[in-house]
């Protein structure tokens, strides 16, 4: 005996079921790239904060004046 063939209507929903996988499978594959970028971007900007703050910290320490350049006691 052979198998019953599938109907066409039952062709048409494992059709559509699969293309739902796929749809959901590439939804996922996407979000996943988009928060990889997201972590990136933020390990990017936090590391560029910290380099501008130490940056404007130089910039401060280069700028004070030394103890010696001036006598607080005559004023």
């Amino acid at each position: 005996m052979t198998e019953p063939s599938t109907s066409h209507v039952e062709q048409q929903v494992q059709a559509r079921i699969a293309a739902a996988r796929i749809k959901v499978q590439a939804a996922k594959e996407r979000r996943d790239d988009l928060a990889a970028a997201r972590r990136r971007g933020l390990a990017h900007r936090h590391a560029r904060k910290l380099q501008n703050l130490a940056e404007q910290e130089q910039l401060r320490l280069d700028g004070e004046p030394d103890d010696q350049d001036h006598d607080d006691t005559n004023h």
